[in-house]
């Protein structure tokens, strides 16, 4: 907040209705003035509210005693776990005042519910403008003073060696970040939040060349990750894992980062930096055509400044790219419910453009599901033990994909049978919690020796087969 004199905030304790009865003056704890472009100082005041009820919607307005702001909702946290919905966003940092609102507001008219923000670094583009902190603020307008934010520093919050002079009073973060002592470059930069079943994990990826504080980091992560007491894991930073533009490399964030990421079972990785979009997993979680089971890596762009996309990065490097795009401004919404996951990419327009749904059990096993299309549930997605099976042996299917519980229909097809046919009809079988289906079984009478077949496997969602199988005697 920019306003001088003696602030305080009127704190409404009551939910929902009118912002009436007794009310709460605080005082600001914290006030500080930063020196801006615009040739004068701005004061920047900080207020805490304290011993507020969980899952209670409060009404709260700021002023000096007798000028006030309009009065603003917000609704604490629950205090166990809650579905809820957050957005994501790369990079804003360029055409803040033109480009980027109509992005913001296009994300909250798609879920005016959601609970956090991430603004994954380069808010804006010059570190210390007022304008741009100002244009910022104002293309979010009334969405910033009701939803949290949960934002981290690109390389544009900096100048130089120097963290922008208003970062920490406008975003006055938890200090249980890494031991870096009391350097303002890097003060709560790094944090973490819990939210209603999710550890939020905002991490200073600008130290990366700097071996002691990036220790210091990595370590702390680590510990953040040791230590989580919720089933769900948001990480976010700038500089990806595995960049998504020509020519960019973060070596020693993946060597030092990404191993932690999938041996603690981060579900999401949240970055921007390079202006372009890709989202994918490790190539060796890969478990059929459109599922893997690890760490999903986002990265994507909010603002108007775009570069060629490229996925040399993440090939290069033992990943699979799953979505690419470039010269598109993008916003994620991201729903969590107790079992699953929900993240989707649109476009500014609001359409879609691609999406996971990530589940996982209550003994930590995931699986990471492409959203459904026409295109991806069909085909050759269901794998065999073997492909060359005596006559009446037994064959193992496996294959992925499917709703938990969704029962299929399991089929031996002969590849000369009419197109069309559905084959011999084996048997059913129900998928489990994650969407997975194995299913053992001894070949039918019918499938002589020299004869060729395809498992097909049918269900109110996915028509797919395994590899061709070859009897023999």
């Amino acid at each position: 907040m920019g306003a001088g004199g003696d602030p305080r905030v009127a704190q409404g304790p009551r939910p929902g209705g009118t912002p009436t009865g007794a009310l709460t003056n605080v005082k600001a704890f914290a006030t500080t003035p930063v020196n801006t472009s615009l040739g004068y100082a701005s004061t920047y005041h900080s207020v805490e509210f304290t011993n507020l009820t969980p899952n209670t919607r409060y009404t709260y307005r700021v002023g000096d005693g007798t000028n006030w702001s309009e009065w603003i909702d917000f609704t604490t946290a629950a205090s166990d776990f809650q579905p809820f919905s957050f957005l994501y966003y790369g990079d804003a940092q360029n055409y803040i005042d033109t480009a980027v609102p109509r992005v913001f507001r296009q994300a909250f008219a798609d879920r005016p519910q959601a609970k956090a923000i991430v603004n994954a670094g380069d808010l804006i583009d010059s570190a210390n403008s007022e304008e741009q902190w100002g244009q910022w603020f104002q293309a979010g307008s009334f969405i910033d003073g009701q939803i949290n934010n949960i934002s981290v520093t690109g390389n544009h919050e900096y100048s130089g060696s120097s963290l922008s002079s208003f970062w920490a009073p406008q975003f006055p973060y938890p200090a249980n970040g890494p031991a870096w002592g009391s350097n303002p470059a890097v003060d709560r930069t790094a944090y973490f939040v819990d939210y209603q079943g999710v550890r939020f994990i905002g991490l200073n990826s600008n130290v990366q060349s700097i071996p002691d504080m990036m220790a210091a980091q990595t370590a702390w992560l680590e510990n953040a990750l040791k230590t989580n007491p919720n089933k769900w894991t948001v990480v976010t930073f700038h500089h990806p894992v595995y960049s998504t533009a020509s020519g960019r490399n973060n070596p020693i964030v993946r060597a030092q980062w990404g191993p932690l990421f999938e041996k603690y079972g981060v579900d999401l990785v949240l970055q921007g930096h390079d202006h372009t979009y890709g989202r994918g997993s490790t190539a060796a979680s890969r478990k059929s055509v459109t599922v893997h089971d690890s760490t999903v890596y986002a990265v994507s762009v909010s603002g108007g400044k775009m570069y060629d996309v490229s996925d040399a990065n993440w090939v290069g490097n033992g990943a699979d790219v799953m979505s690419k795009s470039e010269d598109t401004q993008l916003y994620q919404l991201i729903d969590v419910t107790e079992d699953t996951i929900r993240y989707e990419a649109r476009y500014a327009n609001g359409q879609h453009h691609d999406g996971v749904l990530i589940r996982k059990n209550n003994e930590g096993e995931r699986t990471v599901n492409e959203i459904r299309t026409p295109q991806n549930t069909v085909g050759e997605q269901a794998v065999v033990n073997k492909t060359t099976v005596e006559a009446q042996g037994r064959v193992k299917v496996s294959a992925y994909g499917y709703d938990p519980g969704e029962k299929v229909t399991v089929y031996l097809r002969n590849t000369k049978a009419e197109e069309g046919k559905n084959g011999v009809f084996i048997g059913y079988k129900t998928a489990d919690e994650l969407g997975r289906l194995s299913y053992t079984f001894e070949l039918p009478p019918s499938a002589k020796n020299g004869s060729t077949h395809v498992v097909y496997l049918d269900s109110a969602n996915q028509q797919i087969t395994s590899p061709v199988i070859t009897v023999t005697k």
